[in-house]
């Protein structure tokens, strides 16, 4: 039988949770995985990555600044099964189905985010432009695997940037992102920066802007993200491509709904999804997608 929420998460939690969530664009939620989970998934995810990674064999110095900030490797859940369990959560899937106040939730891709010593700066965006999905029910758990204090990177958001009325694609793969201080699109609001204790989990909306600091530590932060998108969601025009939507042949206007992007909650317990068809290609870090693709979407539109 699926788990319904409330069955899975605390209500009074949640409903607190939800109420932040909902007034300043992400929520730290306590307590979501235990000690021994957090342990398990550290394992899975370190594995995936040192797969993944095992084919990159660039220097640091050919590497963009960009990948300069982290190490990503996306949709591990597909090939590790540890990390599956992680991403398909019936815990995180279902705060972050509260969060949203939908019934049900679609994982539209998961990413290791690895930030070694003296990894720079993740520069400030929004999520959802990037992604090409017409409705905004998105959210993306941020789940550390490790303690994160505020000098290991920890994330910074701009507190109620999800209400600013702005939806726009910030290129931090070529560029520096939002400008917090003199650009419109924060309007000149500091981000608040969190440390993030191994077991929560932090959750932001896909309009709310957000960073994450440099670490200054001798150790790699780790952390795995999750993205959902409300069931019934519709594909966008823009961006032109994303594999999310591509690799099953979603149309423009089509309501996605595929293997590629299986639900998530509810789920019942146990049940993971299999792994849908392969790339044509391995994917170590982001797919090399036609960011041309977002011309003209670099402006302002309201939600």
């Amino acid at each position: 039988m699926a788990q319904n929420i409330e069955a899975t998460v605390d209500a009074d939690l949640l409903a607190d949770s939800r109420s932040r969530f909902e007034e300043h664009g992400y929520v730290i939620v306590p307590g979501v995985l235990s000690d021994d989970e957090v342990a398990s998934f550290r394992v899975a995810v370190d594995a995936g990555i040192e797969t993944r990674m095992a084919g990159d064999v660039r220097r640091d110095e050919d590497k963009s600044g960009y990948e300069a900030s982290f190490h990503q490797c996306i949709n591990l859940w597909e090939d590790i099964p540890g990390v599956r369990e992680l991403t398909f959560h019936p815990r995180v899937a279902a705060v972050a189905a509260g969060l949203l106040g939908v019934p049900s939730v679609r994982v539209w891709h998961d990413q290791a985010l690895y930030k070694g010593p003296g990894g720079r700066r993740t520069d400030p965006h929004q999520d959802h432009p990037y992604w090409p999905i017409v409705e905004t029910n998105t959210i993306t758990a941020w789940v550390p695997l490790l303690d994160v204090p505020l000098e290991a990177g920890a994330m910074g958001y701009v507190p109620g940037s999800h209400r600013f009325g702005v939806r726009k694609f910030a290129n931090i793969f070529t560029d520096r992102g939002f400008d917090l201080v003199n650009g419109p699109e924060a309007r000149g609001v500091a981000p608040v920066f969190a440390p993030v204790p191994a077991g929560s989990v932090a959750f932001h909306h896909g309009l709310t802007i957000h960073t994450a600091g440099a670490n200054t530590t001798s150790s790699v932060r780790k952390a795995h993200s999750i993205i959902y998108f409300a069931d019934g969601s519709t594909r966008g025009e823009k961006p032109r491509h994303h594999p999310s939507v591509d690799r099953a042949g979603i149309e423009v206007g089509a309501v996605i709904d595929s293997v590629v992007t299986p639900i998530a909650h509810p789920r019942a317990a146990g049940d993971l999804p299999s792994t849908p068809p392969p790339l044509a290609e391995p994917v170590i870090n982001w797919p090399g997608w036609d960011w041309s693709t977002f011309e003209g979407w670099d402006k302002v539109k309201e939600r």
